[in-house]
């Protein structure tokens, strides 16, 4: 496997990642096209997008939010583990996420709540207006 430019960390969990969730690197069909978007000259005369399909399933994956062709590569790469994964049912790094999102907004409304219940006190809730 390649080693991309990103943190040594990095490139051990997406080796790691590919491995548990039985990916190889034969079994992936990488093509380079042109991208889009800024980047003027540059995004013209370079291949930057990565094209990639894992045959067995037929995901196909196409990442060019980079202008480096190298990083591209490891979040295509990324990208597909994260696909394979959520195909397999297992919970992926968005839905975690998703989740402690969810959490922390449900914590800061029973918080709220709370507060305004403690600012009221007996005699007001007696009172008519």
């Amino acid at each position: 496997m390649s080693v991309f430019p990103v943190s040594e960390e990095k490139n051990r969990w997406l080796r790691e990642k590919m491995a548990e969730l039985g990916i190889n690197e034969d079994d992936l069909e990488e093509k380079f096209v042109r991208s889009s978007g800024k980047g003027g000259q540059h995004v013209n005369k370079t291949s930057t997008c990565v094209w990639l399909k894992h045959v067995p399933t037929g995901i196909e994956v196409k990442c060019m939010a980079e202008r480096s062709q190298p990083l591209n590569r490891f979040l295509a790469r990324r990208e597909l583990a994260e696909r394979i994964e959520a195909l397999a049912g297992l919970p992926t790094r968005r839905e975690l996420e998703a989740d402690k999102v969810r959490k922390r907004k449900s914590r800061r409304r029973r918080r709220t709540a709370d507060k305004y219940e403690k600012r009221l006190s007996p005699n007001d809730q007696d009172r008519d207006p």
